[in-house]
C-alpha cells in the first residue's frame, strides 16, 4: 500500500470518529416528554411553606424585625389562614374509613359510592377558589 493510500484511510476514520461523537453528543440532547417535564418542575420556583407561629405575636408582613430596623430571619412565619386541626384530620379519615367499610359490607350501592366520591373530589377541586374568594372580600 501506498503513502497516499493509508493518509485516506486515517482522514476517512479520523472523520468517521468525528461524525459519530457529533451524533452521540446531539442525540443526548434530545429527551422524551417526560424528560422535559421533570425538568421544568426542577427549574420551576418552590411554592412557598407557612408555618404557624410557635411562640410570640405575629408579626405585620409575617416578619419579625430586630431593635436596629432590619428584618429578623428568624423569627417563624406566621400562617395566612387556618389549617386543619388534627381532629378535623381524624373526623374526615372516620368518615372515608366508615365510607369504605360500607362499600365493602354492601350496605351502599356502587352508584351512591361513586357520586360520594365525585361530591368529595368537587369539594377539593373548588375549595381552594372559594376559600380565595372568600378571603379577598
Amino acid at each position: 500500500m501506498t503513502k497516499n493510500g493509508i493518509l485516506r484511510i486515517a482522514t476517512f476514520n479520523r472523520t468517521a470518529l468525528i461524525c459519530a461523537a457529533a451524533a452521540m453528543a446531539l442525540a443526548g440532547c434530545n429527551l422524551t416528554a417526560e424528560q422535559k417535564a421533570a425538568a421544568a418542575a426542577k427549574r420551576a420556583a418552590p411554592t412557598a411553606v407557612v408555618m404557624p407561629a410557635t411562640k410570640g405575636e405575629a408579626v405585620e408582613g409575617g416578619l419579625a424585625k430586630s431593635p436596629d430596623g432590619y428584618p429578623n430571619f428568624g423569627a417563624p412565619l406566621t400562617a395566612a389562614n387556618v389549617q386543619m386541626s388534627d381532629e378535623q384530620a381524624a373526623e374526615l379519615q372516620h368518615q372515608l374509613t366508615a365510607l369504605a367499610a360500607r362499600r365493602k359490607a354492601g350496605t351502599i350501592s356502587e352508584a351512591e359510592y361513586q357520586a360520594k366520591v365525585a361530591e368529595m373530589r368537587r369539594l377539593a377541586a373548588e375549595h381552594g377558589t372559594d376559600t380565595l374568594s372568600e378571603i379577598s372580600k
